[in-house]
């Protein structure tokens, strides 16, 4: 028998000025269960996950918790409610026990009951070993299941996760996973905002919201089964990215993205197969049929219209050679007796994106900001264009496009008062400067939101917005520190086919990131943990060295974690 809805929501609308986040919403949450909530940026997704939490008033409409009225016994919705924000909500000054006793003085719990939650809560998240170390120090993932253990202080009825998982390695990532299906076992209703459709994939539920109207409310699979015979994998002889630009040009194609030396693609409906002549391929063609994944049907049902295939910057020109451009040699760094990384070395040829993959805490902000001139290593060296970037560094950070983990442009000021800025930081002047301006707003569609200020801007907008700002001065080579961190699949894609075509055009990337299908448009990688690089080499190769007989086919994630897990199994006896 199906348990009874924990959570009710009635025709619930809440605006903002004259714009609806949510409107006229009606959903039931049942509780032993995950109900992922998903969407583009600015769906709704967080408004909703504080009204429900008594955080905010609805307009018009009910909401009841276990029974609750959330408006009006808001206190007592608290009391049964465990929320994680979005942002890392905790005092980063203190340290991990003293946010667990700052939430515990919160919730009332003392004493035995006190020492038995936090002995409960801190093996729960394996943070017993830093107990003592300041919330601002934590990696990534040690940050997230910090901000889940102070909402577990008091064990709620319901927990409201709002993406808990941005800037999660893969691996920190199946923990939380792990965390929170112990407590579905115990009964507790579980709301899940992501970014990541393959998390929602694995919900029992999923809401999906567009514009704050709720599209779907059920099973995943409900709506993947739409896509059924849509889904193919093609493989010719050129170059991946080359295959892709070319198949989404076609109106046949729905959808498509890299994934290692094929392509998958989503044909629109009623279209037929892919074949050589639809592409306008001359050689070899191999498609195959996938199944279909939520991924497609969530690309499907919000539409195209939200992505544009980016334009290649006609400024930049196209490659003429094929040499190494970036190079580093036994690059280390110590901070004391710590050891961030540890004789890390690569080339990155011109026109190549290199991607920089790793857990949190791996090493590879630190070999990144080595690599841009940001910090000196203490030892080794780097160069771009052979310039060493430690004896030349401003030569060769001219030629450098940096695009920041963090929103790092000036939030205070406007989108317009951001490019002249940058226009300005570069030394561009006169014609030159108004037309880099003058692209930028057109290339990125900034134009409707030159006046509005940079950090009320929904985040796939931060996000262009910072991109412009890194190419103002056309540069040959782009450095991007996880560039697409909590931002939604359609932003993630148009941000990917602008790089590809900026690839395409010479333009050589070094990314970092924690998406691993991102790591498929890589032409090479490394994967890094504890400073040092545990493998290197094109994403298909990595993949194949993970290949088992139970895992025949690896994905990239399986791959990623077969790399980070192997140093710890024991060796097996000769």
């Amino acid at each position: 028998m199906t348990a009874a809805p924990v959570i009710i929501l009635e025709g619930v609308t809440k605006r903002f000025d004259a714009a609806a986040a949510i409107d006229d919403l009606s959903a039931a949450i049942r509780p032993g269960c995950i109900t992922g909530l998903v969407g583009p940026d600015g769906a709704g997704k967080s408004t909703l996950l504080r009204l429900i939490d008594g955080l905010m008033v609805a307009d018009a409409g009910r909401i009841t918790v276990c029974g609750l009225d959330a408006a009006r016994a808001a206190p007592m919705v608290h009391g049964i409610a465990g929320y994680m924000p979005q942002r890392f909500g905790l005092y980063e000054d203190l340290t991990v026990r003293e946010n667990l006793v700052l939430y515990a003085d919160l919730r009332g719990v003392t004493g035995a009951a006190r020492r038995e939650t936090f002995a409960r809560l801190l093996a729960f998240t394996d943070l017993e070993r830093f107990q003592e170390r300041l919330a601002g120090r934590l990696s990534g993932g040690m940050k997230q299941k910090l901000g889940l253990a102070c909402a577990l202080v008091q064990k709620p009825r319901v927990l409201l996760l709002d993406e808990p998982s941005v800037g999660v390695d893969p691996i920190s990532r199946r923990e939380l996973w792990r965390m929170i299906g112990d407590l579905v076992d115990d009964g507790i209703a579980v709301i899940w905002s992501t970014s990541y459709l393959d998390e929602a994939e694995r919900c029992a539920e999923v809401l999906l919201l567009h514009q704050g109207k709720l599209l779907h409310a059920g099973p995943p699979a409900q709506l993947t089964r739409r896509m059924d015979g849509r889904s193919f994998l093609v493989e010719s002889e050129g170059h991946s990215r080359a295959l892709l630009a070319r198949a989404l040009a076609r109106p046949e194609v729905a959808d498509g993205v890299v994934q290692g030396r094929a392509v998958r693609l989503v044909m629109a409906a009623g279209a037929p197969a892919p074949d050589a002549a639809m592409l306008g391929i001359a050689g070899a063609l191999t498609v195959r049929a996938v199944p279909p994944r939520f991924e497609d049907a969530y690309v499907a049902l919000l539409g195209q219209a939200a992505i544009r295939t980016a334009v290649p910057d006609p400024a930049v020109a196209s490659p003429t050679e094929s040499g190494v451009v970036i190079e580093a040699h036994g690059l280390t760094k110590r901070f004391g007796n710590f050891l961030a990384a540890a004789d890390v070395g690569f080339a990155i040829r011109r026109g190549e994106i290199f991607g920089l993959l790793g857990p949190n805490g791996a090493g590879k902000s630190t070999t990144f900001k080595m690599m841009c001139g940001l910090m000196r290593p203490s030892a080794g060296s780097a160069a771009v264009e052979g310039i060493d970037l430690y004896r030349a560094g401003s030569a060769a950070r001219r030629r450098i496009g940096y695009m920041a983990q963090k929103f790092s442009l000036y939030g205070d000021l406007s989108v317009a008062q951001n490019l002249r800025f940058f226009a300005s930081a570069y030394r561009l002047r006169g014609a030159r400067r108004h037309a880099r301006i003058d692209w930028a707003e057109t290339e990125f569609e900034l134009g409707p939101m030159r006046d509005a200020t940079a950090r009320d801007l929904p985040l796939g907008f931060k996000q262009r917005l910072a991109l412009a700002c890194a190419l103002m001065h056309e540069p040959e080579i782009l450095f991007l520190d996880e560039p697409t961190s909590g931002v939604d699949p359609l932003a993630r894609r148009e941000f990917w086919r602008r790089i590809n075509a900026l690839a395409e055009t010479g333009v050589t990337v070094l990314v970092t990131t924690h998406f691993m299908e991102e790591a498929e448009y890589c032409d090479r990688l490394v994967i890094m943990a504890q400073g040092k690089v545990l493998a290197a080499g094109e994403p298909e190769a990595i993949k194949q060295a993970a290949r088992t007989a139970a895992r025949p086919d690896p994905t990239m994630e399986d791959a990623f974690i077969a790399v980070i897990e192997a140093p710890r199994r024991p060796a097996r006896a000769a």
